[in-house]
């Protein structure tokens, strides 16, 4: 999976946002689960996951800040 990119992070409204900030919680917490029983092959996508979810908190505290 490639990372997405902040500026299509930015089009989304918040509530898009916040639903895909939780999709991507949930797929990392399985991807580190396989991980840790040695079934998961591709250790990359954990750190496109974090990133990802590093990007879409930033972009929503900067929403937050301006409101």
């Amino acid at each position: 999976m490639k990372p997405r990119k902040a500026r299509d992070l930015r089009e989304l409204n918040d509530h898009d946002l916040l639903a895909a900030l939780r999709e991507a919680e949930e797929t990392l917490a399985k991807q580190r689960f396989q991980h840790a029983l040695k079934q998961l092959h591709d250790t990359a996508y954990l750190r496109i996951l974090r990133k990802d979810i590093a990007r879409m908190k930033t972009i929503l505290h900067e929403r937050n800040i301006r409101v």
